[in-house]
């Protein structure tokens, strides 16, 4: 099949995809991206034939027919759809089939062919590099669903990123804070072998799939959900309502793992997650508690200074919830037990802090170091202890009972025990230290449950 059938289907789609350039082009030619405009014949014509040539490029990739089940609601009842599960670019199947808008990463956009038949359909795209990015997306998504359905209908992955259809992770709550019906959509594919390639690379996805002599795939619109005056408040309430529902059509599992579990267990960097099993608990919390989503830049920075000002002060429960501006529920006492090393109902807050960034931003260990030696180190000089570097790296690590002795006196100078952020004395010491962390050759760094 690989020499056969293989490259005639790539060949074949390819082709395809080629043809439908121009025509998504020519009609994105002097189009408004925030303002819809009435849809003339010639538009209409092209939208008609684009629909047949991605058919037809499907149809020679060995997805011969798709079956779809239930109704697909107007866009002028259902402004949004919810998609899962999201397992590879296979998927995007029902958007050309629709032209659906979709959410996506600006990116996309400078993909040769291929981005010019993403901006035909007038995606929402999502600015990465723009702090607001979140707030941005989420306010355009809102403007285009409560347009009356002017705009078309946005066919939203609410996972966030692919995975292995094993069971549906936790949905991100952007298709669902505008509070307005949606419509699920699950996607089966039947085959057994199909199940075991979306398991592969992304070659060997494409690869695979066009050596199969037939690729089945299921479509199903389920019913409408309407949210409850409860659910129109709570967009997490919402979203996890939808996804049991979804869960329940799939006969699949439900997990309480997210897009940014993901992150936090591939993290890279100089100092990336050593056992993440403890971040990937507090990163759930803090979800539940709705203070992930709101996490920027400028809320750690403004929460690093006010953990600084207090000097150490340990704080109990309802301190902590204070400082977070929260009630005290099961939840909150959840969070704050985790940071509770001595047992005695009080924690650190800079350790929260310190969690809280590195969860956020996972592969950028070295902005959230620098965030933490803000808040530990002396006004005079700067300068930040060993053991209070020590706590730095447990927390960010994922490790318990750092010993750093043995890496400080292995340093020329004189005073080893006390540091400042940003001399390369300072750096080198931790990176050498996290490499040997990694390498597994510290004995003294004991490998236990973060915290606790």
């Amino acid at each position: 099949m690989s020499v056969t059938v293989f490259p005639v289907r790539l060949l074949l789609v390819s082709f395809f995809m080629l043809l439908a350039w121009p025509f998504a082009f020519t009609a994105s030619l002097g189009r408004s991206e925030f303002v819809i405009e009435p849809q003339s014949w010639w538009r209409r014509f092209i939208d008609l034939c684009l629909r047949v040539i991605m058919r037809a490029m499907w149809f020679c990739g060995g997805f011969h027919w798709i079956k779809v089940k239930g109704e697909r609601a107007a866009s002028s009842e259902v402004p949004i759809l919810t998609v899962a599960p999201h397992s590879s670019y296979f998927d995007a199947i029902p958007v050309t089939m629709t032209m659906c808008s979709i959410v996506t990463k600006l990116e996309s956009r400078s993909i040769p062919v291929w981005g010019t038949l993403i901006s035909y359909i007038r995606p929402v795209f999502v600015f990465r590099s723009d702090q607001d990015s979140r707030r941005k997306t989420v306010e355009e998504i809102k403007r285009r669903a409560r347009s009356g359905g002017e705009w078309p209908q946005i066919m939203i992955f609410p996972e966030g990123t692919c995975t292995n259809r094993s069971g549906l992770i936790l949905f991100k709550a952007g298709a669902f804070i505008p509070g307005l019906p949606v419509q699920p959509v699950v996607l089966r594919y039947p085959n057994k072998l199909t199940k075991q390639i979306l398991l592969s690379s992304r070659f060997k996805i494409l690869w695979l799939t066009l050596c199969q002599p037939h690729n089945p795939m299921e479509i199903e619109y389920l019913p409408i959900y309407t949210p409850s005056d409860e659910e129109k408040e709570n967009p997490a309430l919402f979203a996890d309502n939808v996804r049991k529902l979804m869960a329940k059509a799939l006969q699949l599992p439900l997990t309480d793992l997210s897009f940014d579990d993901r992150e936090i267990s591939l993290s890279r960097g100089p100092l990336h997650i050593y056992d993440y099993s403890s971040l990937l608990e507090f990163n759930q919390l803090v979800c539940r508690l709705g203070l992930r989503a709101g996490t920027t830049e400028k809320v750690l920075e403004e929460q690093a200074r006010r953990a600084r000002k207090m000097q150490g002060d340990r704080l109990g429960l309802e301190d902590f919830a204070q400082f977070l501006n929260l009630p005290v529920t099961d939840t909150l006492t959840q969070v704050h037990s985790l940071f509770d090393q001595q047992g005695d109902g009080q924690i650190d807050i800079r350790d929260y802090v310190i969690a809280l960034s590195t969860v956020h931003r996972p592969s950028k260990s070295m902005k959230t170091l620098k965030l933490a030696f803000k808040m530990y180190e002396s006004e005079e000089s700067g300068e930040v202890l060993e053991q209070e570097i020590a706590a730095i790296l447990e927390i960010m690590l994922g490790v318990k009972e750092v010993e750093l002795s043995g890496v400080f006196l292995s340093l020329d100078g004189p005073d080893t025990e006390k540091m400042t952020y940003g001399k390369p004395q300072c750096l080198f010491a931790i990176r050498h230290f996290s490499t040997l962390v990694q390498n597994d050759v510290i004995p003294f760094v004991y490998m236990r449950p973060l915290w606790r």
